[in-house]
Order: C-alpha cells, then structure tokens, then sequence
C-alpha cells in the first residue's frame, strides 16, 4: 500500500500570503486613510459658487444620518476668521438630511472657506471643505489641516486596536464553543485555557483603548487628548460611547463564564453533573457573545442604510459564525501543536461546526454583500467592492484547505479505526470507543500536561545494546553524578533532548498528523488575512452609498455666478466602465454674453489627467428657447480639452451639458445650470 504524504504547504502557504499582501497593497495604496460611511452630497452654496450677495446660512446634505457639534461646521473669511454664528441649524425633511450654519451679516466680498467635520451614523469620522465666494473670488489665507479624519497616529492606533478586538472576540467565543461542543476534555488542557483567557484579555484591552482614543479619533485627533475626561465624558454619551461600555460590562459577565468553564467544569467527573454545567454553559456563553456581537452591530454598518432591523440580526449571526470557525480553528491550531493529544472525535466534531458555520457565513454575507454593495457596478467600481472580491477569494482559499483538512482526518481516522480493530480483538474481544484513540501528540490522553518533559522511554533500537550492557555501568554513572553536580546537570539536558528528538522522529514519522497540523496552520494563517480585509471592510464607505453620492454630485442644481465673472465649476461624472470615474472641472472666461473660452480639465478622482477618446458640450437657455448649441472643444493634453469663440447670445440660467466618452460604448452626460450676465 502507498503511504501518504503530507502536503507541502510551506511554499505554498508563503506564495498566497505575498500574493494577498500585493493585492491589498494595490488597492489600498493611495486611498485616503478617511473611514467616511456618509457621503457630503450636496451644499449651498456649491463647491467653488461665486454668489452675488452673501447667503443668510450655509448648508450640507448628507447621504445618511450624522451627528453633529457646536464646531460641526465652519465658515471662514479669507483672513480666517470665523464668519458663522457657530448655531447649527437642522435643516432635515423626510429622507433628506441637511444641516447648516448662519452667517454673520454684512460680509464683505471674497473668497469663503467652509471647514466640516462629523461623525456618521455607523461611527466613522468624516471631515472636508470647500470653497464659495461673495462678488469675485479672492486670495485667502486659510490653511486646512493635511491629515484626514481618523488619520494620523491615532487613526493608526485606533485601527490596531479595532482588529484586535474582532481577533479577541473569535478566540475567545470560538474558544470557548470549541471546548464545550467539540472536545470537553480541552477544559483541564493548559494551552487551550491560556487561548482562551488571552482571547478575553485582547479584547479587553482593545475595548478600552477604543474608548480612550475615541475623542481624538472622532475630533482633534492629538495623541495627548486621550486622557481628556472632559472628552471622555462626551465619548460615553454617543452611540458609539454606549457600545463600547456595554461590551466592557458584558465581558464581565465573559470572565465569569471562562472561570466557571475552566475551573468547575473542568473538574467535574460525573457526566450528569458535567452535562447539566455543559448546557447551563451553552446557553449562557450563547446569550454573552451574542450580546458582545451586538455592540458591533448597534454600532457600525448594520446600524445604518436599509432595512436595520434585518441588518443587525443577520449581522450579529455573520461575528457569531466567523468566532466559531475561525476562534475554533485557533484552538485546534494550539492544541494539535501544544496539547498532550486530541481525540479523533473532537477534530471530526469541530469539521462539523466549521461547515455549519461557513452555512451560515455564506447566507449572512450574500444578505451583507447585497445591501452594503446594491449593484454589479459598485462591485468592481468601488473600494468596498474590491475589499469585498478579495475577501470572497480568501474564504475560498480557506474552504479549499479546510477540505484538504478534512482529508486528512479521515485518512486518520481510517487507519486508527483499522488498527483499533486489530487490537480490540486480541485484548477481550471487545472493541474501543470511537473517537477515542488521539489524532495529535505522542503522549496517551493520561500521559504528562503539555509543558511537562516525558519521562525519558528506551529507543527500540537501542534495547538490544543496552540488555548487553553490564549493570555496573549505571551504579558507576549514577556515582559520577553525585560526585560532579554539573555533570549530572549536563546528563540529565542529554536525556531531555533524546527524549524531545525521539518524540519529534515519531510525529513526523506520522504523516497523517503531520498533514493535518500543516492544513490547520495554513488555515489560521490565510485566516489572518481574512480578519484584516474584513477589518479594512467595516472602516471603508459601502458601495452603495459611494454610488449614491457620485449620482446626487452629477445632478445637484448648480451655482450662481456673479454678471461678467469667469464661471469655474466641478462635476463628478461615472461612465460606469473600467476607468470611468473622475471629474470634469470646466471654465468659462469672461463668464458673459459674447465670446467666451471653454476650458474643460478631465481628472481622475485623485486629481490625476484622465485622457479620455471624447469630450461633447451643449449649452441650453431653455426660458429663451435657444439652444442646445454643441461645442466641440479640441484636445490640447492629456486630460485638457478647449474651445475658443463659444458664443452666449443672450444673459440667463444656462444650462451646461458635457458628454464625456470613456471607451467605445462607455459614456455618460451631467449637467448643470449657471448664470450668466
């Protein structure tokens, strides 16, 4: 019979972690560090508007709910001196959400910088400015801060201490619902406990460094502000704030599930007792984690968008499922290379669970993918499509080695079903338990805990040797070492590590076992990639919202401009291609009736030139009837297109179209209305 081998993974394993970190790395490199979940879809006065008079309030639009502050919203003069009341005025109707600021009156002409900062609904910060000016524009000397919301150090910091608590939370549920479904022993194992326990303390210790950088997070994002109380005390009254102190008093109640699990369960030896304790513990450990998954989901994503009140059981289901599978696979990870052995049973067992949970992973992330997601465009159009495609990958690639897992334990067990049937027999004629014969480590399940040396075994091959040997040799050795300490101390390391290498030569002899601890390892690995996008996931805008914004920034109604001023306006387009995002910024100088120049400059969202095949403009007075009138500006450079002579016969609100042409069938046209003296 062909023995098996074990497969090489190492390469392997090596290959998909580089070829995952260069894909993330490609499509994170150059996005903005900004954790934006609402979009700005709108103001008044427009991003770059030259107004005749100076307007009595300034307003935002939203694309979903967001909590705003005394200093929410800024409005600055060139000079930088504030121009607003610092009053927020909730301008909200409907489905429409839209806050302002009043301005002082008797502003004089100029350029006004409008600084914005707030949080969204799903507890990101979102931050951005804009420019309008009163009469004409002029020079201003307002300098904006270069660091984005949730950037910096802290945003840094933040972010570890954020993938640290998804990483606690599944060892330390995953853990747990390891021991008591899969392998009840695991209790009284050493290793599996300080799992466990660390679990419950990264998570810890993760909640309350979320909670202390949350004020700089959320505002001034200043290192030093982290021991603000004056902050910390408006921290605790967000929805955010109310999340993050649950979690911490629900882990209270967590630390008294592991104690009881590792200590009185642990030592229980009569099965009804163990039983009952093992049901009481299922229950109550299922009503923590759920609880703990349901700071997540009040929290973040599910919270907000549509359908919440779907959202946020089916998000607290997908956290409870990626923690049985992923913290249980942790364990498994541990004791197959920590514990003394683990039964045949209990790996079988946990496969179960694993499959049971990607069921459900499955279903909830279809339901999550579909509603953060909305449309195939959005998919491969949007960062969080992208994130999303390689998340997919990556739990392919993790079901693939989970099934060659799987493989791996049913050769083993076959083999140690066929060998415990030919010992059965030859003992009393009875045969052993199922599942009872271990699948990992050298020691029987009495032999030593894990940590302990193995009393030093004679090598099979070296008993004929040492039968031959006269007794006088060990009475002389054992004189040697009472005479000598430090030779004893030598002989006594000589023997531990004889004994180690016998133990190593013996599991890898093993190819099964082998097999089986590379698959879980590579598993965990490729697992960790897997909490990091999903990680990157929940601080990124929904491609759905993404979408909505670019759709409502294309159609917004447009700026008015002063009589015989240049005109200069920004429009978003999406020809819904590859490479069919950017923004047209177009110029009409002098801005009146007669001859005009047209400037049109096509960027990437970036800000990088898009060379595109072809650029169209219509001009339409439509309260005149004149028009549209085409303009076919001429190609200068990369991303810069003009025309000279475009004649505006009479004044009005005239509205511009451009027409920008991607690929062969991908294009697009947006519009907007400006006046015009």
């Amino acid at each position: 019979m062909t023995t098996p081998t074990a497969p090489r993974l190492g390469t392997a394993l090596a290959r998909l972690l580089v070829l995952a970190a260069a894909l993330l790395g490609v499509l994170l490199a150059g996005a903005a560090p900004a954790s934006a979940h609402a979009a700005l879809t709108g103001s008044d006065p427009q991003d770059g508007a030259v107004v005749a008079t100076a307007p009595a309030e300034v307003g935002l639009t939203f694309s979903e709910q967001v909590a705003m502050s005394a200093d929410s919203i800024r409005v600055l003069d060139p000079s930088g001196r504030r121009a607003d009341t610092g009053e927020i005025i909730d301008l909200c109707s409907g489905a429409v959400v839209k806050y302002g600021v009043a301005l002082r009156a008797g502003l004089p002409d100029g350029t006004y910088t409008v600084a914005w900062q707030t949080v969204s609904a799903d507890s990101h910060p979102i931050a951005g400015a804009f420019t309008f000016s009163i009469g004409a524009p002029s020079a201003t000397s307002v300098a904006l801060p270069e660091q984005a919301a949730g950037g910096g150090t802290v945003g840094l910091l933040y972010g570890i201490a954020r993938y640290l608590s998804y990483a606690g939370f599944a060892v330390l549920v995953g853990g747990g619902a390891f021991v008591l479904l899969c392998w009840p022993r695991g209790a009284g194992v050493r290793p599996v406990q300080q799992t466990v326990v660390r679990g419950w303390l990264t998570l810890t210790g993760a909640t309350l460094v979320m909670l202390l950088l949350r004020g700089p997070y959320t505002g001034s994002g200043k290192l030093a502000d982290v021991f603000d109380l004056a902050g910390l005390q408006g921290v605790l009254q967000t929805k955010t704030g109310a999340a993050l102190t649950s979690r911490l008093l629900l882990l209270g109640a967590a630390a008294l599930f592991v104690a009881v699990l590792f200590g009185a369960y642990a030592r229980r030896t009569d099965p009804k007792e163990r039983k009952d304790l093992s049901f009481g513990l299922g229950l109550g450990g299922t009503v923590v984690a759920a609880g703990i998954a349901g700071t997540w989901a009040l929290a973040e994503h599910a919270s907000t968008g549509i359908q919440p009140g779907i959202a946020m059981p089916v998000d607290i289901l997908h956290l409870l499922a990626v923690a049985a599978w992923l913290g249980g696979l942790t364990t498994l990870l541990v004791a197959l290379y920590r514990a003394p052995s683990v039964e045949r049973a209990a790996v079988e067992r946990f496969s179960r669970v694993a499959f049971a949970s990607v069921a459900v992973l499955v279903a909830t992330g279809i339901y999550q993918s579909w509603r953060q997601v909305g449309s195939w465009s959005a998919l491969t159009g949007t960062r969080y499509g992208q994130l999303l495609l390689v998340k997919i990958g990556l739990m392919g690639v993790l079901v693939g080695i989970a099934w060659i897992s799987r493989r791996w334990t049913r050769r083993l067990a076959g083999r140690t079903a066929g060998a415990d049937a030919g010992t059965g027999s030859a003992a009393d004629g009875s045969s052993p338990v199922a599942g009872s014969s271990p699948v990992a480590g050298t020691e029987a399940e009495t032999g030593p805990e894990a940590g302990e040396e193995e009393p030093e075994q004679p090598d099979p091959g070296e008993q004929g040797t040492e039968e031959r040997e006269p007794e006088e040799k060990g009475a002389a050795e054992q004189g040697t070492e009472a005479a000598d300490p430090e030779r004893a101390a030598q002989l006594a390391r000589q023997r531990v590590a004889m004994a180690t290498a016998r133990r190593k030569k013996a599991r890898d002899a093993d190819p099964e076992r082998t097999g089986l601890r590379r698959s879980v390892l590579t598993e965990a690995a490729v697992a960790v990639v897997l909490l990091a996008v999903t990680t990157v996931l929940t601080t990124t805008e929904p491609g759905r919202t993404e979408e909505e914004a670019a759709r409502t920034g294309g159609t917004t109604a447009g700026s008015a401009a002063v009589p015989d001023r240049p005109v200069d306006i920004r429009l978003p387009f999406d020809t819904g291609g590859v490479d069919g995002k950017g923004v047209v910024r177009l110029s009409l100088d002098p801005g009146r009736t007669g001859a005009n120049a047209l400037h049109l400059f096509v960027e990437r969202p970036n800000g990088k030139p898009l060379d595109v095949p072809e650029v169209k403009v219509n001009l339409t007075l439509e309260e005149k009837g004149v028009g549209p009138l085409p303009v076919a500006p001429d190609r200068i450079q990369t991303g810069h297109w003009s025309a000279s002579g475009v004649q505006l016969p009479l004044p009005g609100e005239w509205r511009i179209q451009v027409t920008v042409r991607t690929s062969e069938i991908d294009q697009t046209t947006i519009e907007k209305n400006v006046k015009i003296g």
